[in-house]
């Protein structure tokens, strides 16, 4: 048997013709129709996770109020959800690679579910430590949900030769923005928050049941190496890779991006910009709303321009967006201004994840490692934006931010498409080499 992705002469840089026998195929045991399950199970996943970070995120206002807290202890509160995410992330690859994606993203989600219902009751109680510990549990199931998800969707990308991450992220975008325009009118007649969040567990908790079974068991699981390879050295550490690291910096701008917008955006035009707390949250449905669209639109973008130019353009945007909201005195210019804030966050993410996935053998750990540097953005962004806004404002505190989205544009090339090559067998022993390029793109002779 002889499986070909695409050849090139190893003596020559010349494609060669692509034999019949080494047309690509698809494993017998996934089928067209598992396949599109499959997908159908990663979106819904994502779906859920929007629906339940926008739900809380739209009641920010209400549950800092319920606490009495402020601004600067807010973000200590928030730094609950930092501590969990990076926990779950410094976790997610080691148990991807013993266990398989399948019971780690049950398992994050719930975690996920469990969260809301605890936030909840942290609310109605008045419990600063309680809604701390809740959006803990909560950064732990999105945090090592999040690497399981997105390993399984990179297989999906393999299997399918078409661009899945953005799409996948785009369904977290849009949960976010029908659970923005849920917590929006929940606000917006005093609906007590508890009962709100309970109501969001429920929903979620059947998504989960249902889109569980569609999920393979075994992706991403490494194999254990043959006795006779133990006394090997170990091949290079992914975190020694330089592209890698810039790639992972690049996450950490735009994670630091779409965090801040989604820990601080309510507050931010609520404090900053004098708006009330209803519309507010109108004002982050609007920042989720184009980052949906932005997603959803990344796969023709993608199709059509290197990874470089899209996370070079998203980077622009997002800057030209903040810029804005920082700087401008008009409420109304700073609310549309989010528009292009949301798209900038938008595919920044999943594109430099997708580009992490395939630049080197062992894709687990790099999807691991970038991921965690971009959860610091996490970790260290809601208590130093907290702190920075109970001393300056939080418009001027965004300015961190916006330096940070300011550096991806210079490190975008690092994202590029760029082929990885890998060696096979093709007829007659000869050796051929694989040439693989961006997701949704064939290279042929």
């Amino acid at each position: 048997m002889c499986t070909f992705v695409h050849t090139r002469s190893v003596a020559r840089d010349r494609r060669l013709p692509v034999p019949h026998c080494l047309q690509p195929r698809r494993s017998p045991t996934l089928t067209d129709r598992a396949v599109r399950r499959r997908r159908r199970a990663l979106y819904l996943f994502f779906f859920l996770n929007g629906i339940a970070m926008s739900s809380w995120i739209t009641r920010t206002p209400d549950v800092r109020d319920r606490l009495d807290v402020s601004t600067g202890q807010m973000g200590l509160v928030l730094f609950g959800l930092s501590v969990g995410s990076m926990a779950g992330i410094l976790c997610s690859g080691r148990l991807v690679s013993r266990f398989g994606t399948r019971p780690v993203t049950a398992l994050a989600t719930l975690f996920v579910i469990a969260s809301v219902v605890i936030v909840g009751a942290g609310s109605a109680l008045g419990s600063a430590s309680l809604v701390t510990a809740g959006l803990c549990v909560f950064g732990v199931g999105v945090g090592s949900g999040e690497v399981a998800i997105n390993v399984d969707g990179a297989d999906v990308e393999r299997i399918t030769g078409t661009a899945v991450l953005p799409t996948l992220h785009g369904c977290f975008s849009l949960g976010t923005v029908i659970g923005g325009l849920v917590g929006m009118a929940a606000t917006a007649t005093a609906f007590p928050a508890h009962w709100h969040l309970l109501a969001v567990a429920v929903v979620t908790a059947a998504i989960f049941g249902y889109a569980i079974g569609a999920v393979p068991a075994g992706t991403g699981v490494r194999a254990t190496p043959p006795a006779s390879d133990a006394a090997r050295p170990a091949g290079p550490k992914v975190w020694k890779d330089r592209r890698l690291l810039v790639i992972g910096a690049i996450v950490l701008a735009m994670a630091l991006a779409e965090g801040a917008a989604n820990d601080w955006l309510p507050l931010l035009m609520v404090d900053g910009h004098g708006l009330d707390a209803a519309v507010g949250s109108l004002v982050f449905v609007g920042f989720a709303a184009a980052m949906t669209l932005g997603r959803f639109g990344g796969a023709f973008f993608l199709r059509r321009y290197s990874r470089a130019t899209v996370v070079r353009a998203s980077a622009v945007s997002g800057a030209i967006g903040l810029c804005l909201v920082i700087f401008s005195d008009n409420a109304v210019v700073a609310a549309a201004a989010v528009l292009f804030w949301g798209l900038g966050a938008s595919l920044g993410f999943p594109v430099a994840l997708s580009a992490a996935g395939d630049s080197g053998p062992d894709e687990t750990a790099r999807v691991s490692l970038v991921a965690t540097i971009g959860y610091i953005a996490f970790l260290v962004g809601p208590p130093t934006l907290g702190f920075l806004g109970d001393h300056y404002g939080l418009r001027p505190a965004m300015i961190v931010v916006l330096a940070f989205v300011a550096t991806a544009v210079l490190a975008a090339p690092a994202a590029g498409t760029r082929a990885s090559h890998h060696r096979e067998t093709g007829t007659g022993g000869a050796p051929v080499e694989l040439a693989v390029d961006r997701p949704g793109q064939r290279v042929e002779g």
